[in-house]
This record gives C-alpha cells, sequence and structure tokens, in this order.
C-alpha cells in the first residue's frame, strides 16, 4: 500500500473507536495466559488500549507492555489501573525494555504487524533474550482466511450495511510478499473514512522455523484460548520455550 505507516493505523481516529465492539474473547485469553504467567511478570507486545493486560493485571500479575502508539497507550492510561503499567512507547519487535519475563504474549494477529520476515525473526530473537529459563512466549496468529474472497488478488467485502452507514472491507493480496493490504471504508451521510491497514501474514510451520533461529520450540498449539485441538481453521494459539 503505496504511503502507508504502519502508525497510522492506530492513531486517534482509531484508539477512540477500538474499545466499541469487544472480540468476546477476553475472559478466555486472560484465563490462558494467566496460567502460564504464574506469578509473572509478564509483557505484553502492542498492548493498545490494555484489552487482554488489564484483566491479567487484575489477577495479580505484573504486566509491563510496549506499544508504538501513544494515542492507544493514552485510552489504556485512561481505564482503572492502567496508570499502575509500565509501558515503552517504541518498536515491539526490538523489545526495548530491560529485565526478564515468565510470559511474553502478542494477541489478535499483531505479530503480522511486522512487514517483513526479518522484522518478524528479529521480535523472536528479542523475545527470546528476555524468556526466563522456563519462560514462553505465546502469539496468536490467524491462518489466512481471506484467500477465498480473491478475485483477481482482491476483494471487496460489505461488513455492514445500515440506514445511515456502510461499512466496507477491501483488500489486496501479495503472495511473494505475504503482504495482505487492507482498508476498512466507513460511508455516512457525513462522508467517508478510511482505516487502512497492512499485515504480513505467517503460517503456523513458519512460525516454528522463527522459533527456532531463535533457540525456541513449539510447546503447544491450539485453536483458540479454550484449548481447541488444532485444525488450522480459527485464530491459531501458539505457545514457545525453550
Amino acid at each position: 500500500m503505496e504511503g502507508y505507516d504502519p502508525a497510522m493505523s492506530f492513531g486517534d481516529e482509531v484508539a477512540a473507536i477500538y474499545d466499541d465492539e469487544p472480540r468476546g474473547d477476553e475472559e478466555d485469553a486472560v484465563a490462558f495466559l494467566a496460567r502460564l504467567a504464574g506469578e509473572g511478570p509478564a509483557l505484553e507486545l502492542a498492548i493498545g488500549t490494555g484489552r487482554i493486560a488489564l484483566p491479567l493485571a487484575a489477577r495479580g500479575v505484573r504486566v509491563d507492555g510496549i506499544d508504538i502508539s501513544p494515542a492507544m497507550v493514552a485510552k489504556l492510561r485512561d481505564k482503572p489501573g492502567g496508570d499502575q503499567l509500565s509501558v515503552t512507547i517504541g518498536d515491539f519487535a526490538d523489545v526495548p525494555v530491560d529485565g526478564m519475563y515468565r510470559l511474553i504474549y502478542v494477541v489478535f494477529n499483531t505479530l503480522q504487524n511486522l512487514l517483513t520476515q526479518d522484522d518478524q525473526v528479529r521480535c523472536f530473537r528479542n523475545v527470546a533474550a528476555h524468556l526466563l529459563d522456563d519462560g514462553v512466549f505465546v502469539v496468536e496468529a490467524m491462518v489466512p482466511n481471506f484467500l477465498h474472497q480473491l478475485n483477481d488478488g482482491q476483494y471487496v467485502h460489505a461488513e455492514s450495511i445500515g440506514v445511515d452507514e456502510v461499512w466496507l472491507d477491501i483488500g489486496h493480496h501479495d503472495p511473494i510478499e505475504q503482504r495482505h493490504d487492507e482498508n476498512h471504508v466507513r460511508l455516512t451521510n457525513e462522508g467517508v473514512r478510511l482505516f487502512p491497514i497492512v499485515q504480513r501474514y505467517t503460517w503456523p510451520s513458519e512460525l516454528d522455523l522463527m522459533a527456532r533461529i531463535a533457540g525456541l520450540r513449539l510447546k503447544e498449539r491450539w485453536d483458540g484460548w479454550n484449548r481447541e485441538p488444532f485444525t488450522s481453521t480459527g485464530n491459531v494459539v501458539s505457545v514457545f520455550g525453550r
């Protein structure tokens, strides 16, 4: 996507509406992560508005975070307990924090916001450098589920249609770079708003190779936070450790 900057996907406009429609998996995700965190500490890559970090911290786990977006972190700070979390503004691929963690995690396909394989491998390596010997790295990343929608490498999909508002999802696929250029388009009587995002998708087997490069190994893989058997049809949750 020409002119795309990852920071534009999580600026003021997106932060203002990010929590409007909860995904609904927060309780299950937090339970899954809390069991692995034990007494902690835990680190969330791309902590955002604290959708997962705040309820995890409420369970008594110390949670730190990294995020590229001051606007998203400002929303976190406005929530109860948000001022108690240590958050570093920066590129989560660098893992720019001190200390070691029992749990490091990244949810909701966010690893795929790193747009090159090199950056994704760099993230794995830096995560490994901050894991305790018995620590784990949890990655939630969906197996690409848009390929069936493609027509000549692109698609237009109506996400919702109302009397005074229409949301369109417009996408383009680059199979060489494994990139998915996407723009969520909001149409209203007041005008058009665009919410672009670009992701470099990863296959589970590719995540396993990235982990090996970083000195980690796959320990568990599930189709969701409730430990459904892996069938490659849902949000894949992978757990890596030494």
